[in-house]
C-alpha cells in the first residue's frame, strides 16, 4: 500500500521539530518534499489545532520555509521535505495500537465497538486507520472519530454497513444537536437544511453512543491518482449548473465529478465538506474557481481553495 520511495499518504500526521503537526494531502512528492497543510501545533506539551487562515499566517510569519507554490495546481499550500520530518504518525498502525491496548478514555471505548461491529459485518480492519486527533493521542470525550478506509472497495462497503447499522439501531444518524456542530465548523455557503439533506443520505458518518465518526477514503489505485504531470492556472470564480454523467470518485480525495457542460467537464472537490455530494444523473449548482490545463487548454471547476471553501459549494437543484 505504502511505496518505499514515498511512504506517505492523504490521512497522515508528519511532525517536525518545532511542534508543526501537518496533515498530508498529496499522494506524490511536490518537489521532493510532502505536500501537506499545517493542523496542529504542540505547545508546552499541549497539542492545539488550529484553522486555516491561523495555519497561513503562522507559517508566512515563522516557518517561510514550509509555505509551498504549487506550480501544477497555481496554488499555495504547505511542503516539508523528509529530512525535516522526526515523527511520521501512520492511521493504520495508530488504529491497531488502539485495537490492542486497554482503552484510555469513553472515546477509545466506542472506537473498539465500533470496530467490533465492522468486523461482524465482514469488514477487515486490516484496511483501515484512525486518523485526527486519535491518531495524536489528543482526543477529548468531545472529539469525533475520524476512520481512514484505505481503497474504494473498502470505503463502500463501509457505506453500505453503516447504512445498514442505522436501520438496525445500532448506530444512528446525527442528531440535530450534531448537524448544527458540523454544519457550523464546516463554515460552507449552503443553508442549515440543504446542508443535512446531502449529508443525511452519504452515509460517510455516524454516531456510536453519543459521537460522531466520520469515514474518510484514502485511494490505493493509481489510475484514481492525478498524476504530477499535469499544471494548471487559475481562470476566475464562476457559478454553473450542469448534470452529472460520473460520479465515480465522488468520494475520492480529491473528489471528482463528470459534468455535461460545452466549457468545464470537470468539478474537482479538495473539501470534505463536497465529498459525495451528488450523484449521477442529478443536476448540480456549482460555484468555484475555474483551473484551465496549461497543455490542452481543458477546463475544470475546482470546489475547496480552503479547507472552509468559503463562496464555493456544490448542491443538488432539487
Amino acid at each position: 500500500m505504502r511505496k518505499s520511495e514515498f511512504p506517505y499518504l492523504p490521512k497522515d500526521f508528519i511532525e517536525t521539530a518545532e511542534g508543526l503537526i501537518f496533515a498530508v494531502v498529496s499522494y506524490q512528492a511536490q518537489d521532493r518534499k510532502v505536500g501537506c497543510f499545517l493542523r496542529y501545533i504542540r505547545q508546552a506539551g499541549q497539542c492545539r489545532k488550529v484553522n486555516t487562515i491561523e495555519a497561513n499566517s503562522l507559517i508566512e510569519k515563522s516557518h517561510p520555509q514550509y509555505l509551498y507554490h504549487s506550480q501544477q495546481f497555481d496554488a499555495y499550500f504547505h511542503a516539508v521535505a523528509p529530512k525535516d520530518i522526526i515523527a511520521h504518525h501512520l492511521p493504520e498502525v495508530g488504529l491497531q495500537k488502539l485495537l490492542h491496548s486497554s482503552p484510555n478514555d469513553g472515546l477509545e471505548e466506542k472506537l473498539q465497538k465500533l470496530i467490533t461491529i465492522l468486523r461482524q459485518c465482514n469488514i477487515n480492519d486490516k484496511f483501515l486507520g484512525v486518523t485526527g486527533s486519535m491518531l495524536l493521542g489528543e482526543q477529548a470525550e468531545t472529539s469525533d472519530i475520524d476512520i481512514v478506509a484505505y481503497g474504494q472497495d473498502t470505503f463502500h462497503q463501509l457505506r453500505k454497513v453503516v447504512k445498514q447499522q442505522v436501520s438496525n439501531g445500532k448506530l444512528s444518524l446525527l442528531d440535530n444537536d450534531l448537524m448544527h456542530e458540523n454544519f457550523e465548523r464546516r463554515a460552507g455557503a449552503l443553508s442549515f437544511e440543504e446542508f443535512a439533506w446531502h449529508e443525511n443520505r452519504k452515509f460517510n458518518k455516524a454516531v456510536i453512543k453519543g459521537s460522531k465518526f466520520d469515514i474518510g477514503m484514502v485511494c490505493i489505485k493509481e489510475d484514481t491518482i492525478e498524476s504530477n504531470l499535469r499544471e494548471f492556472e487559475k481562470r476566475g470564480r464562476i457559478t454553473l449548473r450542469a448534470k452529472v454523467t460520473d460520479d465515480a470518485l465522488a468520494f475520492d480525495f480529491p473528489a471528482r465529478y463528470r459534468i455535461e457542460n460545452k466549457l468545464i467537464s470537470e468539478v474537482v472537490v479538495y473539501t470534505h465538506t463536497y465529498v459525495g455530494q451528488a450523484q449521477l444523473g442529478e443536476s448540480i449548482e456549482v460555484s468555484g474557481t475555474v483551473e484551465c490545463e496549461i497543455s490542452t487548454e481543458k477546463c475544470r471547476l475546482i470546489v475547496g481553495s480552503s479547507r472552509e471553501a468559503v463562496g464555493e459549494y456544490i448542491k443538488v437543484c432539487r
